[in-house]
């Protein structure tokens, strides 16, 4: 299993003017084969902050979803808003379990 962490810093009312955007993106990538998990979260003392959280299956999964159709709409919809991807980290993991 694949995991990727990033943050990003988006500026003032880019998130309600992005709303639609990530929220299809969210969508979509959680429909594509392979994804395990894909969200997207504010943090919560700085809701400038992004914070993204994906699980694939594998590496062709993840190089599947680069080369979705949605995730160039995803890129069009947001070019024009200032969001700064700051921080993007892919680990190598195994299916990990529950601590609860």
């Amino acid at each position: 299993m694949l995991i990727v962490i990033g943050k990003a810093t988006v500026a003032d009312g880019a998130i309600d003017a992005a709303r639609e955007a990530f929220t299809k993106m969210v969508t979509a990538s959680n429909a594509e084969a392979g994804c395990i998990q894909y969200t997207y979260a504010l943090d919560v003392l700085d809701p400038s902050v992004m914070h993204i959280v994906e699980k694939w299956q594998d590496d062709a999964a993840l190089t599947a979803h680069f080369q979705a159709p949605h995730m160039a709409e995803f890129q069009a919809a947001i070019a024009s808003l200032d969001v700064k991807v700051s921080e993007v980290v892919k680990y190598q993991a195994d299916e990990g379990s529950s601590l609860i």
